[in-house]
């Protein structure tokens, strides 16, 4: 299973975050399961953590260690994935989320994700 982890699903896993149900972790450590992190999540985490927001705790430097120590692989944004954008209906402002939306989509992979709006976008998303 090809999954692909919003940012905040991504912080819980490697934090040991309580907000990960124990079924999301298992799948997430299945032998079956590869496991990707969208440069667009650091992104995110490198904008909010030096705007001092308390929802990214880390900066992307040290989040991109604990990302890449848990074995989960990167995923680089790339033009086919742009173009997906233009596409996707108004259900989500947030252009962080939309563009890891756009990315499962062109993939295609299962993007886990604990927003219900994100998880609109496609039955094959996993909401947590």
């Amino acid at each position: 299973m090809r999954l692909l982890l919003d940012t905040h699903v991504a912080l819980w896993a490697v934090s040991g975050d309580n907000r990960l149900p124990p079924s999301a972790r298992r799948l997430l450590t299945k032998e079956a399961s590869q496991v990707f992190v969208s440069a667009v999540s650091l992104w995110e985490i490198a904008i909010k953590h030096s705007l001092g927001r308390g929802d990214m705790p880390v900066s992307a430097e040290v989040a991109a260690a604990e990302l890449a120590d848990a074995g989960f692989e990167e995923l680089s944004v790339t033009w086919a994935h742009t173009q997906h954008l233009g596409a996707l209906p108004a259900l989500h402002r947030d252009p962080f989320d939309r563009l890891l939306v756009a990315q499962a989509l062109a993939e295609p992979l299962i993007l886990v994700t604990h927003d219900a709006a994100v998880a609109a976008y496609s039955a094959s998303f996993l909401r947590i």
